[in-house]
C-alpha cells in the first residue's frame, strides 16, 4: 500500500516542526510574474479573472510550477463576499477596488444584505481544478477577508490611509456597523466551508487593517467576528485548519489566538521576536515575516533578512512567508534566491 505523501505545510499546522520550514508567499500569484500578466491581459477586468475558473486555476498554479512552494493559495479577492451580498464591486486600473460607500447609518439600514451564495461557485470550481493539478505534497489554501477589513472597504468605498471612515462609523453608530459585520460573518462561514469542500485544506482569514484599531475596538471588531467565523466553520468541518492574519496586531496577538481558536497566525515584519516566540509561537504555529522590501532589495540584504526570520522563529513551528504580499516590482531572481536560502536551512 502506498503511503500518502507528507505535506510539510499541514504537518506544521498539526503540531510538527519542519526543517526546513515550509514556504509560500502571500500574493504569490501576481503581477511580478510575466505569465500572470499575460493571463490578466487575456481575462480583461480583474473580476473577469477571479470569476473564470480556467484563468483563476492557471494563475494559482503558476508560482507552484516556477518555485515549488509548499502551498498554493486560490486566486480570488476578499471583496467577493460583499459582491455576493449585492454590493457593486469594481476594480479601476491603477486605483484598486471601488464600491458604493455605506458611510451613514441610513445607508446601512436601507441595505438588505441578502447573500447570493451562487456567486462563489466559480471560486469553488477553480479550487477543484487546482486540487486535481497539485502534487500530493503541496497543500491548497482557501481564504476570506476578516469582517473588519472587508467592512472598511464597504464603508469608505475604497482603501484609505487609516480606514478612518469605518472607524468613525463604528464609533458613532456601532449598531449600524454591527449590521455590516454580522452580514459578513454570516456569509463568510458558508463561503469558507464551500472552499474546504471544494478541495482547500487550510483557510486563511486576512485582517489587513486590524492594526488601526485600539485594544477595545480590536477585541470587538477583529477578535469577536473572527471567533464567530472559526466556530461557524468548525461546526460543519470540525478539523478545519485556520490561519489568522491580523496585520499590525503586535502585542494584541496573544489575546487574538486565545480567543479565536486559530491554528496559526501570520505576522508582519514589525513584530517583536521575543514576544512572538514566548507568547504566540509557544501556543500556535507562526507564519511570516520577511519584509517584502528586503525581497526587492536582494543581495546580502535579502540573505540577512531571511536568516533573521529563521534565527528568530525556525526553532519552533514556522511557515516561512512574507510579512505581507509580494510587491509587483519584485525581481523573480530575488524570489529564487530566497527560496534557495530557506530550502538550504539545516536547523
Amino acid at each position: 500500500m502506498t503511503r500518502p505523501a507528507s505535506k510539510p505545510f499541514l504537518d506544521v499546522l498539526s503540531g510538527q516542526r519542519q526543517v526546513p520550514p515550509p514556504l509560500w508567499m502571500m500574493r504569490q500569484a501576481g503581477r511580478y510574474l510575466p505569465e500572470y500578466r499575460a493571463v490578466r491581459e487575456k481575462a480583461g477586468g480583474f473580476l473577469d479573472l477571479v470569476y473564470n475558473p480556467d484563468f483563476a486555476a492557471e494563475v494559482t498554479l503558476q508560482p507552484i510550477r516556477r518555485f515549488g512552494f509548499d502551498a498554493a493559495i486560490i486566486f480570488s479577492d476578499i471583496l467577493v463576499v460583499p459582491h455576493a451580498l449585492g454590493r457593486d464591486v469594481r476594480f479601476e486600473v491603477g486605483e484598486g477596488p471601488r464600491l458604493t460607500p455605506l458611510d451613514t447609518p441610513e445607508k446601512v439600514a436601507a441595505e438588505p444584505f441578502s447573500a447570493n451564495l451562487a456567486t462563489f461557485e466559480p471560486v469553488y470550481e477553480a479550487l477543484r481544478r487546482v486540487r486535481r493539478e497539485l502534487a500530493p505534497e503541496t497543500a491548497l489554501i482557501g481564504f476570506c477577508g476578516a469582517p473588519w477589513t472587508v467592512a472598511t472597504y464597504m464603508v469608505a468605498g475604497q482603501g484609505t490611509p487609516d480606514q478612518a471612515p469605518a472607524r468613525l462609523l463604528a464609533y458613532s453608530a456601532p449598531e449600524a456597523f454591527a449590521k455590516i459585520i454580522d452580514a459578513l460573518v454570516e456569509t463568510s462561514i458558508p463561503y469558507l466551508v464551500g472552499q474546504l469542500r471544494a478541495g482547500a485544506e487550510v483557510l486563511q482569514i486576512f485582517d489587513t487593517w486590524a492594526g488601526v484599531l485600539p485594544p477595545a475596538e480590536f477585541a470587538r471588531w477583529s477578535i469577536a467576528p473572527t471567533r464567530r467565523i472559526v466556530e461557524g466553520v468548525r461546526a460543519q468541518v470540525p478539523d478545519a485548519k485556520i490561519i489568522g492574519f491580523p496585520r499590525g496586531a503586535g502585542a494584541l496577538l496573544p489575546a487574538y489566538i486565545a480567543e479565536t481558536g486559530v491554528d496559526a497566525v501570520s505576522i508582519d515584519w514589525t513584530a517583536e521576536p521575543s514576544l512572538m516566540r514566548e507568547r504566540v509561537q509557544s501556543r500556535v504555529a507562526l507564519q511570516g515575516n520577511l519584509d517584502p522590501l528586503a525581497l526587492i532589495a536582494g543581495g546580502d540584504t535579502l540573505d540577512r533578512a531571511v536568516d533573521d526570520v529563521l534565527a528568530n522563529y525556525a526553532g519552533g513551528r514556522l511557515i516561512f512567508n512574507l510579512g505581507h504580499g509580494i510587491l509587483p516590482q519584485t525581481p523573480i531572481a530575488h524570489v529564487e534566491r530566497m527560496v534557495a536560502r530557506v530550502r538550504a536551512f539545516k536547523g
